[in-house]
């Protein structure tokens, strides 16, 4: 492939000094490019070595050295905060004496790059995605990590939440394309508008409480990878602060967007409940569909921008991207009502399995917040979900502290229009009146189910179980099925065959999933 580039002339011989294999030492078949609209990213063998164009835009401008040199410097501070292992160093490009081109040299400075450790481009996780090869596992770690990159991220503290800046941005975006008819903007705006002002108080709540920060502004799959088995952020935006200082769910809602357009909304959920387990913000939930419609809109008129300013007859896989992204955002902002769906059985009937298979058909998007009694008895008692606790932490008054919290933030979730999937054994009648009078008090749709199967079977599953919350052992299951008392009027479904099976009839049972 020849490494031809379109760049601003100024950059010309910076680029051929890059794309030259003796500036690295190495073959000329392996030095290669990847281009964006900010920047190109020359790859040479583990090294990768990414130049801005000296651009002058409306959000960011790369028209001097000094101002790229700034730029490359500030993202290598910003991306260090979760990559760096990745972001090596700022490389200074200089012209020496004798008119030839060099790294870091004595003479003059022309322009910049960040240097970056090259990694297999087959770990990141959109192309894992498309292939089909996203484990849970490492979407369960993903959540919890961007967890904690929040938490650390730095606070900015704001009066006003509203997302309406965003909003007039989309809308002066799409007027300027003409690519969507007239009534499908109008239409995305007002849903937008409608959502902003509905959620004004919370939004300011959040704004003066500490939920805006910081945050990486790009988070979408393409900007995330495996290393050593664990995900990775990258690439966060570093040329525009105030992009990047928002509301942590909206830096995160990308991610979701993301995923729910590849149809894994399953996974979005389990981002979203991972996320949510790790940092207490379930308050700030009913703002998911905004900021996901948001997400997907911004996609949309980057796409149809990309489109009309194309000289070339742009692609129909291109159109149809930008089509799909802004029927996402439609759907997106399409009402919901708050449901709670509790799901009960003895250990080994596969409540946990059930509830992530079905949490995010229930509620608004992205799907229900699943309570689990068993991560909430974790939660409570300061440990990690994979620790054991002792028998002590399954003591009457332990339990009722649990099954109490499952409770309370169901009633608080609902009442504020959220999904819940309440999933515990629900053996005891007061356990199960509770979480019945939770979805009362928040005039929400509530409907349950009584998982059963043999207890040998029940056995065979927990003694199979690798990690996890539940601490059930076959000699629980034995005491489970010796205890059982008391009239149970909740839906009876058998859980015996694959999850699949069992979550079709589970669907079957319960009103509108």
């Amino acid at each position: 492939m020849a490494n031809v580039v379109a760049i601003n002339a100024c950059q010309a011989d910076v680029l051929a000094f890059l794309l030259d294999p003796a500036t690295h030492g190495w073959p000329a078949r392996g030095v290669s490019h990847i281009e964006t609209n900010l920047s190109v990213i020359v790859l040479a063998g583990n090294l990768a070595f990414k130049l801005k164009r000296a651009v002058h835009l409306p959000y960011v401008d790369f028209s001097s050295y000094a101002m790229r040199l700034r730029a490359c410097q500030r993202e290598l501070e910003l991306n260090r905060r979760t990559a760096p292992m990745i972001y090596r160093a700022v490389r200074r490009i200089t012209r020496e004496a004798d008119g030839r081109l060099g790294f870091d040299g004595a003479g003059e400075g022309i322009d910049a790059v960040v240097e970056m450790l090259r990694f297999n481009e087959d770990a990141e996780l959109e192309r894992m995605a498309e292939r089909g090869e996203l484990p849970t596992s490492v979407l369960a770690e993903l959540g919890r990590e961007i967890a904690r990159f929040h938490d650390s991220a730095e606070l900015v503290y704001r009066n006003d939440g509203s997302m309406s800046d965003v909003i007039d941005i989309n809308l002066a975006s799409f007027k300027t394309t003409n690519f969507f008819a007239p009534d499908i903007v109008a239409k995305f705006d007002e849903g937008c508008r409608r959502h902003n002002e509905r959620h004004l108080a919370l939004l300011s709540r959040r704004a003066q409480g500490g939920s805006v920060r910081h945050c990486h502004g790009d988070l979408h799959l393409r900007n995330i990878c495996l290393m050593d088995g664990r995900p990775v952020l990258f690439d966060c935006i570093e040329f525009n602060d105030r992009l990047a200082t928002i509301d942590v769910l909206y830096d995160l809602a990308f991610l979701l967007t993301d995923l729910w357009r590849l149809g894994l909304r399953a996974q979005a959920n389990l981002v979203m409940n991972r996320y949510l387990d790790a940092r207490d913000d379930e308050a700030g939930l009913p703002l998911l569909p905004l900021f996901m419609a948001l997400r997907a809109g911004i996609r949309a008129h980057v796409l149809a921008s990309h489109i009309s300013s194309t000289l070339s007859r742009s692609s129909e896989t291109e159109s149809r991207e930008a089509q799909s992204y802004m029927s996402l955002a439609l759907q997106l902002l399409e009402p919901a009502s708050a449901y709670v769906v509790a799901i009960s059985g003895k250990s080994g009937t596969g409540k946990s399995t059930i509830a992530a298979a079905l949490a995010d058909r229930i509620g608004p998007v992205p799907g229900a917040r699943i309570l689990s009694s068993d991560r909430i008895r974790k939660r409570l008692s300061g440990v990690a979900d994979e620790t054991r606790l002792p028998a002590a932490a399954y003591a009457p008054d332990v339990s009722e502290h649990v099954y109490a919290y499952q409770a309370e933030h169901a009633t608080l979730l609902a009442a504020n229009g959220a999904g819940v999937v309440a999933d515990a054994v629900f053996e005891r009648p007061a356990d199960r009146q509770r979480i019945e009078r939770a979805a009362k008090e928040a005039h929400a749709r509530f409907s349950a189910i009584r998982l059963h199967a043999p207890v040998a079977t029940l056995i065979d599953r927990v003694r199979a179980r690798k990690g996890g919350p539940s601490d059930a052992d076959a000699a629980v299951v034995r005491m489970q099925d010796r205890e059982e008392s008391g009239r149970n009027d909740w839906t009876e479904v058998d859980s015996s065959g694959t999850p699949e099976e069992v979550c079709h009839r589970v669907a079957q049972a319960i009103e509108g999933v």
